[in-house]
This record gives structure tokens, C-alpha cells and sequence, in this order.
């Protein structure tokens, strides 16, 4: 298409309503605001302005959001154990058993591309951060100590998110919410050492190597000094 007729299709759907105008008042003892919005008329005249109402802000923020949210939404899969979806506060805290996980390493750590078996894991995740932990108790309780993750790209539980591209789902379920998180971590290829060096007893790459015909040791693991009642908070 054509950008001058693009353009000119653009202004003839969007036809301005409203003007909404901003005022500080700086003070000594602190500054103040007061939001009012004035009607936009024929000919872009705009009208008398009034105070901003809630339920005004409220309709605009529901239209322009729309379905197009980030807050999860559906049936409350098993393994949630916390959330919290408010905006600057979002925080989710989830496990799974321990299992078979694909993982890919870089060339350099002489680990080869495959399956391998890694412990029980609590995931805490949100506000653009995920930390992740171990854990040996069959069902995680609220006294349930957390190890370390055992695995590259990680500092104690902080996960070095690096580059990833993955991009987070819009109007997810709480499952596609938690599986975003998990592809994160898990297919992301793993580079190096945290900052903390090996978060296992002995060295990660035979740690993780001997994972791939048998359980994982959990004898390996280090201690957090935290427990799952310090994440749930």
C-alpha cells in the first residue's frame, strides 16, 4: 500500500475526541497535579475544561487495553503456589518434580545438546526477572529449603537472562504465563558460570553430565538460606 494513502486512511479513522492536559504546581511542600480534559469539537476547537473523573481514566484504560493484556487469566494450574499481577509488584512462585529437561550448551563448556535429568525446581519470576532454586522434599512446603540452581547462567538462584528474544505471550492463561518463563530459562543455550562460580559440590559440567543416564544427585546441591516461605511473601 501506498504510504501517502496509508496516511491519509489512518486520519480519516482517527478523529480526535478528547485533550487531556496535565498541570503541576510545585511547592515546598511537594509538587502537585491535577489532570482535566477538555472535548475536542469540529474544526479541533476544544471545549470547556473539567476535572478528570475515575471512571473516565477507567474506560480509557479497558478500551485501549482491551484484550491485549499481560495479566494471566484461566484455570489455576497445580503447581502455582504464589501471584501477585499487580503492576510494579508482579511476582509468580511455581514448581515442578523433578524430570528430563532438553538443554543446550555452548561448544566452549563441552557439554553436548540433549536431555538430562535435574531436580525438583521452584521458579519465582516477574517484573522482567527470574530466579530459580532446587528443591529435594516431594511436594514443597512452606518450610521446604531451596538450593541453589544447579545450572549455568545462574547466580545463587538470580538467572542471567541474557539476550533472550522470546517474547511474552498477550492475554496469556496462567500455563502459557508459566511456560513463558520456563522456555526462558530452558531454551536459552548455556554459556558459562554465574558469578559465584560452580553452584554445585563439584564441577558443574560432570555434574550435569553424569544427569544424563541417571537421577540427579541431589547430594550436589548448595543451600540458598532460604526457605519457600521467604519467596511466598
Amino acid at each position: 500500500m501506498n504510504t501517502n494513502i496509508l496516511t491519509q486512511e489512518l486520519l480519516a479513522m482517527l478523529v480526535p475526541k478528547v485533550a487531556l492536559i496535565a498541570y503541576e504546581n510545585q511547592t515546598d511542600h511537594g509538587d502537585k497535579y491535577f489532570l482535566e480534559m477538555r472535548t475536542i469539537g469540529e474544526g479541533g476547537t476544544m471545549g470547556t475544561g473539567v476535572p478528570v473523573t475515575y471512571e473516565f481514566l477507567r474506560e480509557i484504560s479497558e478500551t485501549y487495553a482491551g484484550k491485549n493484556t499481560t495479566t494471566p487469566s484461566g484455570a489455576i494450574p497445580t503447581g502455582l503456589l504464589y501471584a501477585d499481577t499487580r503492576k510494579g509488584s508482579e511476582k509468580y512462585v511455581w514448581w515442578n518434580p523433578p524430570r528430563k529437561r532438553m538443554m543446550y550448551f555452548a561448544e566452549t563448556l563441552g557439554v553436548p545438546d540433549g536431555e538430562y535429568h535435574v531436580p525438583g525446581v521452584i521458579y519465582e519470576a516477574g517484573e522482567g526477572r527470574l530466579n530459580i532454586y532446587a528443591f529435594t522434599d516431594e511436594v514443597p512446603t512452606a518450610g521446604t529449603v531451596l538450593y541453589s540452581g544447579p545450572f549455568f547462567n545462574t547466580t545463587g538462584g538470580s538467572v542471567c537472562l541474557g539476550s533472550s528474544s522470546l517474547k511474552r505471550p498477550s492475554s496469556p492463561t496462567w500455563a502459557q504465563m508459566m511456560a513463558f518463563w520456563e522456555d526462558k530459562f530452558w531454551c536459552t543455550t548455556f554459556t558459562h558460570l554465574g558469578g559465584g562460580g560452580n553452584p554445585t559440590c563439584n564441577n558443574l559440567v560432570l555434574v550435569t553430565r553424569a544427569a544424563a543416564d541417571r537421577p540427579f544427585d541431589t547430594a550436589e546441591l548448595k543451600p540458598s538460606g532460604k526457605t519457600l516461605k521467604d519467596l511466598l511473601k
